[in-house]
This record gives structure tokens, sequence and C-alpha cells, in this order.
């Protein structure tokens, strides 16, 4: 169990401000009377011991309060433009930030939870006790912002007045973070306590970049105080381990939704969209992906675009399951978005009048921006992450260097999208009727399928599968990727395992609007289907055919071929649909490879769950219950029909629902 407010407060012990006067006289004292002023009207005293504590810890020539108003933005700006952490580029509103070339992914073996004895922390995970962490902290943070100005900002998780938004303070000296937090997160600054005393908690954020040197990267830091909902993080550059509001903060609402609000409520690695029917029917869709996996396409394939990141998920007093997305912009990954699979975030990055900060990519000598894949030709030289670029070139091992590295990213409000919903800021949220699970797998699963039941559902989004991706230093290979949250679940998996059965069993849900829960996977490649090559079997707008099959099966507007993993479209439907929303002919030959059974596959992926998740301890026993029956079941239609069975054999045998 997680215990809350117990165990030394690590900012506090460091900063020894222990009263609200004392708070006030350090206020006075470091900040300027403008600055004053702005914090002058704060009363709660929590609040004013965490910033004065990073104060008092940090020690920043500067104190800089963040109102939000279009001045103070333009001021974190040209802070970030004089430090260099960001260059303009000719297209107005953009720049160019990059991050150490030895730091392009989240730091997963310097990041730690700190952790009081008892406590259970994931065994994906890495813990710290807080007698080290706090010896941690004072030897890292202590005088770190000496010459820098500190930015603290105030911001909102959610819609302001949404039940599960969360207040978050962003307290940092990298101009570049407080710029980002503008772009992707809602600054609260007047309504800050008013939220903090209506939700009884808010997040603290204390970062600091250091000198900025590749020397000191193995010194950095990442910590997460569960107890005291507190993040500290030094050294580093990449938003992954910086911008705390983001990743950090996922993990303290993971923990409030499994030790506060289990069963009523998630907070989940998952975008947002709402599919529209003909008639004008709009059904929302929730769906978890690995970061790299088609997360941020699936989201902008909807006809109405929410997030593409998080979502704070609970169920409503009506019965309906409801979403939030905790952020108002994207931090996107942009290998190979493109005009073809991505035409809505494409012209905001290549025409004027949207606000970005691109990282990671190449620059050519014209100023413009360059990453792979975007279906454009590639310039001969110019700059990226690693420096200096010219096509052909090699790095130390005889490598060809990208011109942009696998996580180069973009930054943008949510509002420049032309398919942005103003549903996005609605604190009642999004009415979710169908929740997803993807990861990357190149011969296993149909592009689509759905569960019978919400146990199956857990048991989908529990046997995610994926490739590691650019997102994390040092991470190789393919590996399981539970609900693609396992990064950022702090606590036991067994912990968050049975608060997803509860969530999703729950008889709070009204039975007629219960989600339905399902699978997706774009990766299927030809060779995996008696194909030759790694060409994959669709294409990227195929997405809002899969996501406009399971909107209907969600109203129970069509029918389904019941099999062992599932249900999974008829042909005729597919064909349908194929035709209406993306205007493309759907052959039958195709339907087949997509969707025939690859038992053998399909087995094996069960076997690993099986194994890796026996050396867990204390699982929800359905796990196993789902797991064992669909083997036995997948294993009775081998033996009937071999291990390669069509969706026509499976539906000369199951009932058609």
């Amino acid at each position: 169990m997680l215990t809350f407010e117990e165990g030394i407060d690590i900012v506090q012990e460091i900063g020894q401000i222990a009263t609200v006067e004392a708070a006030r006289r350090l206020f006075a004292e470091k900040l300027a009377p403008e600055q004053l002023d702005r914090i002058a009207g704060f009363e709660n005293p929590a609040v004013l011991l965490k910033i004065a504590n990073a104060i008092a810890m940090c020690q920043p020539d500067i104190v800089f309060i963040n109102t939000g108003s279009e001045a103070d933005r333009q001021f974190i700006r040209d802070l970030a433009l004089e430090k260099g952490e960001e260059e303009a580029l000719p297209m107005a509103g953009h720049t160019i930030h990059f991050d150490l070339k030895q730091e392009q992914g989240r730091i997963i073996d310097r990041t730690y939870y700190v952790a009081n004895d008892k406590e259970l922390v994931s065994s994906l995970a890495l813990r710290m006790s807080r007698p080290e962490a706090l010896d941690t902290v004072r030897k890292g943070m202590v005088g770190i912002m000496r010459g820098k100005t500190m930015v603290v900002g105030f911001y909102s998780r959610g819609p302001a007045g949404a039940p599960v938004s969360n207040p978050a303070m962003e307290i940092t000296s990298s101009a570049y973070v407080a710029h980002s937090a503008e772009l992707l997160y809602r600054n609260i600054y007047s309504e800050f306590e008013k939220e903090v005393r209506h939700l009884d908690h808010f997040y603290t954020n204390i970062h600091s970049e250091g000198l900025n040197r590749p020397e000191d990267l193995p010194d950095a830091r990442v910590l997460m105080d569960r107890a005291h909902r507190t993040t500290y993080a030094y050294k580093c550059t990449y938003a992954g381990n910086t911008l705390l509001l983001k990743k950090g903060n996922h993990r303290f609402s993971v923990d409030r939704s499994v030790y506060e609000r289990r069963g009523e409520e998630l907070a989940e690695h998952m975008f947002i969209t709402c599919m529209e029917t003909p008639g004008g029917r709009l059904t929302g869709i929730a769906g978890a992906a690995p970061s790299g996996c088609g997360k941020t396409t699936t989201a902008m394939a909807g006809d109405h675009f929410i997030g593409d990141d998080l979502a704070q998920i609970w169920i409503a007093e009506d019965g309906t399951v409801r979403s939030v997305n905790p952020e108002c912009g994207i931090f996107g990954i942009l290998e190979d978005v493109n005009r073809e699979g991505d035409p809505v975030l494409m012209r905001c990055l290549r025409e004027p009048g949207t606000e970005v900060i691109w990282s990671n990519v190449l620059i050519d000598a014209n100023g413009v921006p360059h990453w792979t894949g975007n279906g454009e030709p590639p310039p001969e030289r110019g700059c990226n992450f690693q420096g200096p670029w010219e096509q052909g070139m090699k790095d130390e091992k005889g490598k060809t260097v990208p011109i942009s590295h696998p996580n180069a990213r973009c930054t943008l409000a949510s509002k420049a999208l032309s398919n942005y919903s103003p549903k996005a800021e609605d604190p009642a949220g999004v009415e979710t009727r169908v929740i997803t699970y993807s990861g990357r797998d190149s011969d296993t699963m149909p592009p689509v399928w759905e569960a019978r039941n919400a146990d199956e559902g857990v048991v989908i989004g529990a046997c995610i599968v994926s490739a590691a991706t650019a997102t994390e230093v040092g991470a190789k290979g393919v590996k399981r990727a539970p609900w693609a949250n396992a990064p950022f679940i702090p606590g036991s998996l067994a912990d968050y395992m049975d608060a997803q059965f509860k969530f999703f069993n729950s008889e709070k849900i009204d039975s007629d609007k219960r989600p339905i829960m399902a699978g997706l996977n774009y990766f299927l490649t030809h060779e995996a289907r008696g194909g030759e090559g790694k060409k994959l079997l669709g294409e990227k707008r195929d997405v809002k055919v899969w996501l406009s099959w399971l909107e209907r099966r969600s109203h129970h507007d069509m029918a389904a071929i019941e099999t062992p993993i599932g249900f999974i479209p008829c042909y005729e439907d597919l064909e349908k649909l194929f035709k209406e929303r993306i205007d493309k002919v759907y052959p039958r030959d195709l339907y087949d490879k997509q969707f025939s059974l690859y038992i053998d596959n399909i087995v094996k992926r069960i076997d690993l769950q099986l194994e890796a998740y026996g050396k867990e301890e204390n699982l929800p026993p359905q796990l196993f219950k789902v797991l064992q029956s669909q083997h036995a079941e997948l294993m009775a239609l081998r033996d009937k029909y071999g291990p390669i069975v069509t969706p026509e054999l499976i539906e000369s045998c199951k009932s058609v629902n």
C-alpha cells in the first residue's frame, strides 16, 4: 500500500522553511516587487511552503512567477532564446531545441521511485529509499540554480473543474521546459488554489538542467516522491525527463487511481478521439499504445481530436464512462509523419500560423526542419541531434546517421489542429464507448478484434507486446508493454491490474453504455502472411476503418465473428466501411490475410504472458483464467483445422454475433 504524506518531505527537509511566515519572509528577500505581488494573494500553506523550499534549496538569482499572460509567455520564449535552449527558425513561431546527443529519451536507468520501507514498487522500475533520496537530492540540487532564473508555473492536468483533473506546479530553471508547459498544459494561475481546495491535493515538480554538459549526464537523476507527490530532476534536458508535468505527474495520477479511487477512475497512457457517423452520432474512443506505435496517428484518424497521449477516465453519476485529456497540446513523435497519413498535423507543421517547438530534427541551410519518413525530398546536409550532418555520414561505429533521431518531436497546442474538438475543454469529459490497446506486432494478431467481455478486455491491455522504441535510452528488442503504461505504474502490477478489473466490471457502469474493449495492430507484414518483404499489409489511413467498425460495434450496429481471441469483423462490413470512410477497395484476399488466425503464433504469445506473469506476486486470478481458456480454445481449433484458420472456417463453426 501507499500512505500519502508519510516520511520527511525532502524539499522541506533541505529548505528548512516550515511556516507560512518564514516563506513570506523568503519571498520578500528573493522576489522582485512585481513578482512578490503575484504571489502575495496565495494563501494555501502547502503551496507556499513548496515554492519557498524550492527557492531555498535551488538558490536561483531570479524568481519569475508565471501568470500565463501573453506578456509572461513572451518573456519565457525570449528567455529560451537568450539562454540558447532554443533557436528561432524562419517560420514565425517556430523554434528548434536540441537535447544532448546522449539523452534522446527517458533515462530509465537513472529514474527512481522514492519509497518508504513498506511500500511496494513496480517490479519494472527502480526504487530508492527516502534517506538515500534525501542525500541524492541534497548533493544534486542544492544551489543548482545559482546564476539562473527559476520559473514557477501553475497548471491543471485536465480541464479545470473536472473531477479527475490534477493541479500541479512546474518549478524549473529551463525556459524550454516552461515554454513547453505553456503549450501542453492549462495555466490556471488565478484559479490554482481554488482547484487545490476542490480536489484536496496538488503535484509539485522541481527541475534544473544544471550546466547542460554531456559529462554531467551520468549524474543526472529523476526522482519521484510518491508519498509527497513531488518530483525532482536535474542535469537532464529531454522533455520526458524534465517536463515533469507529463509522465512524472502521470505516475502520481496512476497512484491516485489505484490507491485512492480504485474501481472509480483510471489514469492511462491513452489517446482520446471521437468518431462521427453520417447521421451525426459522436462516439468517444480511448486507446493505449506505447510511444512510437501509432497512438498520435490513431488519435488524428478520429473525426474530432481530443488528445494523443494521456487520459483521465472515470465513471460518472449517470453510469457513463467519461474521459478527459490532462494535456491541451501535443508532444508528438515525428518519424513517418507525412501528408499522406497525417494531413492535419502536417498543415500545422508546414504552413504559417502555428507555434511549434521542434526537437532533434534536422535543420537545413534554409532553417527548414526535416525528419525521417516525412515524404519530402531530403536535403544534402544540415544540423541535427548529433551536430553537422550530411547524407551518407557514419557514426563512430560505422552506422549511418539518420536525418533525424527516431524520437524527434514536435510540440504544439492542440487548438492549432483543424479537427480539434471543443469537447476537450469540457470538465464533464467525453462519453467513452470504446477502449483499445495496441503495440508493434508484425506477425501475430489481426488489425482489430473485440473482447467478448470486460475480463478479456483487461487481458488484451495486460498482454500488449511491442518492439522497444526510441523513447527509452538503452532499451532494445521486443518486450511486453502492459497497458502501454508499465513504465508509469509506480506500485505493484497486482494492484494496478486489480484496479483495471474492478473498474471495467463495475456495477456503477450502465450496462447499455459499458465500453467495448478491443485490440488494434497496424504492423502486420506481407512476409508474416505468406508474402515477401517487411512492408505492412495495410496503410495508415486504414486506421479510420478499424475505429469506425469499433464505433458501430459499440452501438450494436454490426455483427461479428466469434473466435477464441474475441470478435473479428465480417468481410462485408469492412468492404462497405473501406468504401464509405476512405474510398478504398478492400479485396477479400487481403481480409483473409489480415484476419486469419495464425494459431501457433498466438499460442506462443499467450505462453510468453503466462510465463512472465507467473513470476509476479498476488495477481488477480482472472488474468490466468482468461489466458488459459483462450489457449485451450485455440488448440481445439488447431486440432480441427490446422495452424492457419481463415475467418470463413471460423464462421462455419461459430455463431455470428
